[in-house]
Protein backbone atom coordinates (compact mmCIF):
# COMPACT_ATOMS: atom_id res chain seq x y z
CA UNK A 1 0.00 0.00 0.00
CA UNK A 2 1.54 3.41 -0.66
CA UNK A 3 1.47 6.41 1.90
CA UNK A 4 -1.93 7.54 1.15
CA UNK A 5 -3.81 4.55 1.33
CA UNK A 6 -1.72 3.65 4.60
CA UNK A 7 -2.91 7.24 5.83
CA UNK A 8 -6.69 6.71 4.68
CA UNK A 9 -6.92 3.04 6.17
CA UNK A 10 -5.75 4.35 9.30
CA UNK A 11 -8.83 7.01 9.56
CA UNK A 12 -11.19 4.31 8.57
CA UNK A 13 -9.69 2.34 11.19
CA UNK A 14 -10.58 5.06 14.08
CA UNK A 15 -13.78 5.76 11.97
CA UNK A 16 -15.03 1.94 12.65
CA UNK A 17 -13.10 2.14 16.33
CA UNK A 18 -15.58 5.25 17.17
CA UNK A 19 -18.84 3.98 15.82
CA UNK A 20 -17.99 0.52 17.71
CA UNK A 21 -17.29 1.54 20.55
CA UNK A 22 -19.92 4.52 20.82
CA UNK A 23 -22.90 2.08 19.59
CA UNK A 24 -23.13 0.44 23.00
CA UNK A 25 -24.38 3.58 24.66
CA UNK A 26 -27.42 3.20 21.95
CA UNK A 27 -30.21 0.93 22.28
CA UNK A 28 -29.59 -2.05 21.09
CA UNK A 29 -32.19 -2.11 18.01
CA UNK A 30 -30.16 1.31 16.94
CA UNK A 31 -26.60 0.15 18.39
CA UNK A 32 -26.08 -3.47 16.36
CA UNK A 33 -27.47 -2.07 13.17
CA UNK A 34 -25.42 0.87 13.43
CA UNK A 35 -22.25 -1.17 14.23
CA UNK A 36 -23.22 -3.38 11.02
CA UNK A 37 -23.18 -0.26 8.99
CA UNK A 38 -19.68 0.47 10.15
CA UNK A 39 -18.20 -3.02 9.97
CA UNK A 40 -19.70 -3.32 6.33
CA UNK A 41 -18.42 0.41 5.24
CA UNK A 42 -14.85 -0.83 6.80
CA UNK A 43 -14.99 -3.77 4.41
CA UNK A 44 -15.60 -2.13 1.44
CA UNK A 45 -13.36 0.58 2.19
CA UNK A 46 -10.42 -1.91 3.21
CA UNK A 47 -11.32 -3.36 -0.44
CA UNK A 48 -11.49 -0.03 -2.28
CA UNK A 49 -8.49 1.15 -0.68
CA UNK A 50 -6.44 -2.16 -1.44
CA UNK A 51 -8.08 -1.92 -5.48
CA UNK A 52 -7.06 1.99 -5.55
CA UNK A 53 -4.34 2.66 -8.35
CA UNK A 54 -2.20 6.32 -7.58
CA UNK A 55 -3.04 8.89 -10.43
CA UNK A 56 -0.17 8.86 -13.14
CA UNK A 57 -0.12 12.40 -12.49
CA UNK A 58 -0.54 14.31 -8.94
CA UNK A 59 -2.82 17.39 -9.37
CA UNK A 60 -1.91 19.39 -6.36
CA UNK A 61 1.42 20.41 -4.31
CA UNK A 62 2.28 17.78 -1.62
CA UNK A 63 -0.61 15.08 -2.66
CA UNK A 64 0.79 12.62 -0.71
CA UNK A 65 0.89 11.68 3.40
CA UNK A 66 4.11 11.83 4.84
CA UNK A 67 4.67 9.98 8.19
CA UNK A 68 8.14 11.87 9.43
CA UNK A 69 9.07 14.32 11.99
CA UNK A 70 6.02 16.65 11.59
CA UNK A 71 3.57 13.60 11.62
CA UNK A 72 5.23 12.24 14.62
CA UNK A 73 5.45 15.58 16.66
CA UNK A 74 1.66 16.13 15.96
CA UNK A 75 0.65 12.81 16.69
CA UNK A 76 2.82 13.06 19.87
CA UNK A 77 0.69 16.22 21.05
CA UNK A 78 -2.39 13.98 20.30
CA UNK A 79 -1.46 11.44 22.77
CA UNK A 80 -0.29 13.89 25.61
CA UNK A 81 -3.26 16.57 25.26
CA UNK A 82 -5.60 13.49 25.27
CA UNK A 83 -4.16 11.39 28.10
CA UNK A 84 -3.63 14.83 29.65
CA UNK A 85 -7.55 15.84 29.71
CA UNK A 86 -8.73 12.21 30.63
CA UNK A 87 -6.51 12.07 33.93
CA UNK A 88 -8.45 16.02 34.37
CA UNK A 89 -12.01 14.44 33.05
CA UNK A 90 -12.30 11.23 35.48
CA UNK A 91 -10.63 11.86 38.41
CA UNK A 92 -10.19 15.13 38.72
CA UNK A 93 -13.52 16.78 37.77
CA UNK A 94 -15.40 13.52 38.00
CA UNK A 95 -16.92 13.55 34.50
CA UNK A 96 -16.72 10.49 32.77
CA UNK A 97 -19.13 10.81 30.17
CA UNK A 98 -17.20 13.78 29.05
CA UNK A 99 -14.22 11.23 27.96
CA UNK A 100 -15.71 10.60 24.76
CA UNK A 101 -16.18 14.40 23.46
CA UNK A 102 -13.09 15.29 24.90
CA UNK A 103 -11.00 12.29 22.15
CA UNK A 104 -13.42 13.63 19.59
CA UNK A 105 -11.62 17.06 20.30
CA UNK A 106 -8.28 15.94 20.29
CA UNK A 107 -8.72 13.68 17.21
CA UNK A 108 -10.27 16.46 14.99
CA UNK A 109 -7.61 19.14 16.66
CA UNK A 110 -4.77 16.76 15.83
CA UNK A 111 -6.25 16.73 11.70
CA UNK A 112 -5.57 20.60 11.72
CA UNK A 113 -1.78 19.82 12.56
CA UNK A 114 -1.65 17.08 9.93
CA UNK A 115 -3.40 19.74 6.97
CA UNK A 116 -0.43 21.93 7.81
CA UNK A 117 2.25 19.29 7.69
CA UNK A 118 0.84 17.59 4.94
CA UNK A 119 -0.03 21.03 2.77
CA UNK A 120 -3.49 19.29 2.51
CA UNK A 121 -6.12 22.68 3.26
CA UNK A 122 -9.41 20.59 2.81
CA UNK A 123 -8.31 18.70 5.93
CA UNK A 124 -9.42 21.28 7.82
CA UNK A 125 -13.17 21.04 7.54
CA UNK A 126 -12.88 17.58 8.64
CA UNK A 127 -10.83 18.90 11.74
CA UNK A 128 -13.30 21.39 11.91
CA UNK A 129 -16.10 19.30 12.11
CA UNK A 130 -14.76 16.54 14.55
CA UNK A 131 -13.42 19.06 17.14
CA UNK A 132 -17.30 20.67 16.71
CA UNK A 133 -18.38 16.84 17.41
CA UNK A 134 -16.11 16.76 20.01
CA UNK A 135 -17.23 20.30 22.01
CA UNK A 136 -20.61 19.74 21.35
CA UNK A 137 -20.09 16.59 23.53
CA UNK A 138 -17.80 18.39 26.32
CA UNK A 139 -20.78 20.33 26.45
CA UNK A 140 -23.59 17.64 27.08
CA UNK A 141 -21.53 15.86 29.02
CA UNK A 142 -21.06 19.28 31.79
CA UNK A 143 -24.98 19.36 31.08
CA UNK A 144 -25.58 15.86 32.49
CA UNK A 145 -27.13 14.69 28.87
CA UNK A 146 -27.97 11.19 29.23
CA UNK A 147 -25.05 9.09 27.72
CA UNK A 148 -27.08 8.34 24.11
CA UNK A 149 -26.69 11.63 23.42
CA UNK A 150 -23.16 12.06 24.08
CA UNK A 151 -22.31 9.06 22.76
CA UNK A 152 -24.04 9.61 19.33
CA UNK A 153 -22.62 13.25 18.84
CA UNK A 154 -19.27 12.83 19.85
CA UNK A 155 -18.74 9.35 18.76
CA UNK A 156 -21.16 8.19 16.20
CA UNK A 157 -20.90 11.28 14.58
CA UNK A 158 -17.04 11.47 14.24
CA UNK A 159 -16.54 7.80 13.07
CA UNK A 160 -19.30 8.44 10.24
CA UNK A 161 -17.70 11.75 8.95
CA UNK A 162 -14.40 9.53 8.89
CA UNK A 163 -15.88 6.48 7.39
CA UNK A 164 -17.54 9.12 5.07
CA UNK A 165 -14.41 10.86 4.41
CA UNK A 166 -11.93 8.18 3.48
CA UNK A 167 -15.25 7.34 0.63
CA UNK A 168 -14.85 10.37 -0.36
CA UNK A 169 -11.47 10.33 -1.19
CA UNK A 170 -12.05 7.13 -3.17
CA UNK A 171 -14.46 9.32 -5.62
CA UNK A 172 -13.85 10.04 -9.14
CA UNK A 173 -14.04 13.56 -10.33
CA UNK A 174 -17.54 12.78 -11.95
CA UNK A 175 -18.64 12.36 -8.26
CA UNK A 176 -18.94 8.25 -8.92
CA UNK A 177 -17.54 5.53 -7.23
CA UNK A 178 -14.44 4.33 -8.02
CA UNK A 179 -12.29 2.18 -6.11
CA UNK A 180 -9.88 1.93 -9.02
CA UNK A 181 -9.11 5.67 -9.17
CA UNK A 182 -6.88 7.94 -6.86
CA UNK A 183 -8.61 11.51 -5.65
CA UNK A 184 -7.38 14.46 -6.95
CA UNK A 185 -4.96 16.65 -5.05
CA UNK A 186 -6.74 17.55 -1.54
CA UNK A 187 -9.46 15.65 -1.53
CA UNK A 188 -6.83 12.64 -1.39
CA UNK A 189 -5.34 13.96 2.23
CA UNK A 190 -9.26 14.42 3.82
CA UNK A 191 -8.86 11.49 5.84
CA UNK A 192 -5.71 11.51 5.97
CA UNK A 193 -3.76 10.51 9.14
CA UNK A 194 -4.35 8.02 11.94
Amino acid sequence: MKRNQVARLIGAIFGLVFVLANAAALPSAVGIPLRALAVLAFLWLFIALRRDRPAAVATGPATAATFGRGYRVVVAAEVVAGLGGLIVLNPVLHLPRASVGWIAAVVGLHFFGLAVVWRMPSVHVLAALLTACGAAGLVLAWADAPAAAIASISGIVPGALLLGAVGWTLRSPNGRSRPDRAASGAAAGLASGD
